[in-house]
């Protein structure tokens, strides 16, 4: 069987790399590189042209090639060589905006496709997002509009939904005007070596993986105006498996690596390996699931936080679960060094988090069940965190007495994010709804001093602190638990 399998998987490699071995250069199909005529028609055509001989290479030298919606097909990729970008047109019309999956690469049920290359992708997506608005505001086209933003028919760079044997490598992609590429459902996907440099516009996501399976983020840059590297789950009946990422730098105005928000399936089996997150204004790291999904089996290894608001924030919520419970279960969380600024880490970028969570004192990392869905069996090893310290009492106090813990509403359908509380009552970590938690061989330094213990338990069920250490300005107490077993 072992046999049988590995000559079906060379004769595949066979097939997909002869099938690719022809090469179309984009000149041939009239596509112009001057970066003003318009070439939706022709690069399509080109497209259609390879799908219908069998799949090849659609290659794009040195310029700028203006255009708008492109649908990827079968067999076909796409190789911007050095030099070449894709521009997108900043006419919305010239995108196929009345699709619930707007984008200026495009792909549906398509298998074996590619963007390869040393070339960019540039969205030009604030101009985009500014002239959809005009059409808004002119009454032409009709939004809610979310705080002034278009809520719908923002393109993203790209959107490939159910589509199997995908490659993403090398390219940079630039200025989308909404999530700046996304992967739907799609099986066999590396993503590698690319670059994202997208603050154009709001909620540029610099990735989203959606409900996929088989699934690798690889050696990539991401700069975004929004979470850098973000996993969801759109579908009940479906989840995120066998993810890795590794390798990666991210940078963002919300969450550097996200599960959620949306979570109505969940994920499983997830590999988080030698990544860092710089410079972001909320969580290195959150598991959000307030939809009903199941989150279980997460391995998060060599993780290092510089310049953030926040180390830790897993989150289960009761937002749009339909009466279906959520879980957070079989977390590991390892060697991982996190400095937290006192300031606001994302100050000066054109988008910055929401001003409207700022004067506070600073949060601690989170983890949040509950009352009757219980985080379980989360595992911190060799985690070193430096806090700011300095909360003021007088400021904002916020006691950790039985009667204060139990004034903290749960707040189980609002968005989950680090801040949602305004204040606790820890500098370190606050748990609350959870059981069989376990810190082993943790460091918490505070820089300055803070009037809160370093670690607060509320309703814990089983907890352990194994190897535990405070350095820096001390706290009077440095545990409290409230309903809460430790074990020994």
């Amino acid at each position: 069987m072992k046999i049988r399998f590995a000559l079906l998987t060379f004769l595949s490699f066979i097939l997909v790399n002869f099938v690719s071995a022809k090469e179309y250069n984009a000149s041939l199909f009239g596509i112009k590189s001057n970066g003003t005529t318009l070439n939706t028609t022709s690069i399509q055509k080109a497209i259609d042209f390879i799908h219908e001989q069998g799949g090849g290479t659609l290659r794009f030298f040195v310029g700028r090639y203006l255009t708008g919606t492109i649908i990827l097909k079968e067999n076909v990729h796409i190789k911007l060589e050095e030099g070449a970008i894709l521009v997108g047109s900043t006419n919305i019309y010239d995108y196929n905006i009345e699709t619930p999956n707007c984008a200026l690469v495009y792909a549906n049920k398509a298998n074996n496709i590619s963007i390869r290359g040393k070339g960019v992708i540039d969205g030009q997506g604030r101009d985009l997002a500014y002239n959809l608005l005009g059409q808004i505001h002119s009454g032409i086209i009709k939004d809610p509009l979310d705080y002034d933003r278009p809520r719908n028919r923002r393109p993203k760079a790209i959107y490939f939904r159910e589509c199997e044997n995908v490659a993403i490598h090398s390219i940079t992609i630039k200025n989308a005007a909404d999530w700046v590429q996304v992967y739907d459902q799609c099986v066999n996907t590396v993503v590698d070596s690319i670059t994202v440099d997208s603050k154009a516009f709001w909620n540029n996501d610099g990735i989203d993986i959606v409900d996929c399976k088989n699934f690798k983020l690889l050696n990539s840059f991401i700069d975004a105006a929004d979470d850098a590297i973000c996993l969801k789950s759109h579908d009940a009946a479906k989840r995120c498996e066998n993810i890795e990422i590794r390798n990666c730098v991210g940078r963002s105005s919300a969450n550097g690596i996200k599960f959620g928000t949306v979570s109505a399936g969940g994920y499983k089996n997830v590999r988080i390996i030698n990544n860092k997150i710089y410079d972001t204004f909320r969580s290195v790291f959150t598991i959000a699931t307030p939809d009903g999904g199941i989150v279980e089996d997460i391995v998060v290894d060599s993780l290092q936080g510089i310049n953030v608001g926040n180390p830790f924030y897993l989150r289960i919520g009761a937002r749009w679960n339909k009466g279906r419970e959520g879980a957070i279960r079989n977390i590991l969380i390892q060697n991982v060094k996190v400095e937290v600024s006192k300031d606001k880490p994302d100050v000066g970028y054109d988008y910055e988090g929401p001003v409207e969570d700022y004067p506070r004192n600073m949060s601690p990392s989170g983890i949040v069940g509950l009352k009757n869905v219980p985080i379980a069996d989360v595992t911190f090893r060799n985690i070193e965190l430096v806090y700011p310290g300095d909360a003021n009492p007088h400021y904002a106090y916020r006691g950790a007495t039985k009667a204060a813990l139990d004034s903290i509403p749960e707040m189980e359908s609002s968005y989950p994010e680090f801040s949602q509380f305004k204040e606790l009552p820890a500098w370190g970590f606050f748990v609350r709804h959870a059981k069989n938690i376990k810190f082993e061989n943790v460091t918490l330094t505070l820089k300055e001093s803070d009037y809160r213990p370093a670690f607060v338990f509320d309703d814990v069920q089983g907890f352990s602190l194994s190897g535990v250490k405070y350095l820096g300005t001390k706290t009077k107490k440095e545990v409290v638990a409230n309903n809460s077993k430790r074990e020994k």
